[in-house]
């Protein structure tokens, strides 16, 4: 049974049609209402820009892929979740929205940097020609973890994204991209596959599977993801786990 709104959910999607912005954002919107927030849907970054609205919201859903945002735009995001509304995405829709905004990718910690794919004489000029069959990898510190908690390595067969990252990300999953006979690099690459960081008094929440609907059906996906929307959200109970709590309190030394 839903529970009366008491929170306030803003969901910005839109951006390159192949991550079913629409359709994968609609997944979740019956998990937000079940758990007491009101949700309203913009289809671009513009609404950041209002202030007044902003400071209501408490949780922010991204899936905008490949798009642009103005600078007035970026810094009512970034003043929201510093004072405390959290953000949370999937895959392009939040570690690729923004390629020309620095900012936006400080803020978000881990930048999609490219999706090495099938052996070049499979491809037929598809998505699929970037699916590939790979592992997350959940890290020790993810065992006890709000987001993580119970989940155990898992496999897909999709994109497996090659990320661009900074320490300031708290890793709980991993992938590594191995070394193909066609591939021009000569050593296995470790990206972040879901990371936690946070922001003035904002948390925020990204993990990189999810390039379609069917990938967000896993059900580890899809565990992940709807525990990181809570964890998120302003006035989670959730804690930060270990290694956040360490950096919060270093952060206010």
């Amino acid at each position: 049974m839903s529970t009366a709104p008491t929170r306030v959910a803003l969901v910005v999607r839109g951006g390159w049609d192949g991550h079913q912005p629409v359709e994968a954002t609609d997944m979740f919107l019956p998990f937000l209402e079940e758990n007491g927030f009101s949700v309203r849907i913009e289809e671009s970054p513009a609404v950041y820009a209002d202030a007044e609205y902003m400071a209501t919201v408490d949780l922010i859903v991204q899936c905008n892929t490949m798009s642009t945002i103005e600078r007035p735009q970026f810094e009512g995001l970034r003043a929201a979740i510093e004072a405390g509304t959290g953000m949370a995405g999937w895959h392009g829709g939040i570690a690729d929205s923004y390629r020309s905004e620095s900012d936006y990718l400080t803020l978000i910690g881990g930048q999609f940097g490219c999706h090495p794919g099938k052996h070049p004489d499979e491809r037929k000029g598809e998505q699929a020609d970037n699916y590939v069959p790979y592992t997350v990898n959940l890290l020790p510190e993810a065992a006890d973890h709000p987001i993580t908690a119970g989940i155990s390595d898992f496999d897909l067969v999709t994109e497996q994204y090659w990320v661009l990252a900074d320490d300031y990300c708290d890793v709980l999953a991993t992938t590594t991209q191995k070394v193909r006979d066609w591939d021009p690099w000569h050593r296995e690459i470790t990206s972040p596959a879901l990371w936690t960081r946070l922001w003035g008094k904002g948390r925020i929440f990204v993990t990189t599977p999810g390039h379609r609907v069917e990938v967000l059906e896993d059900p580890n996906v899809r565990t992940i993801v709807e525990r990181g929307l809570l964890w998120a959200a302003r006035g989670s109970d959730m804690p930060y786990g270990d290694h956040g709590r360490t950096r919060a309190k270093e952060a206010t030394r």
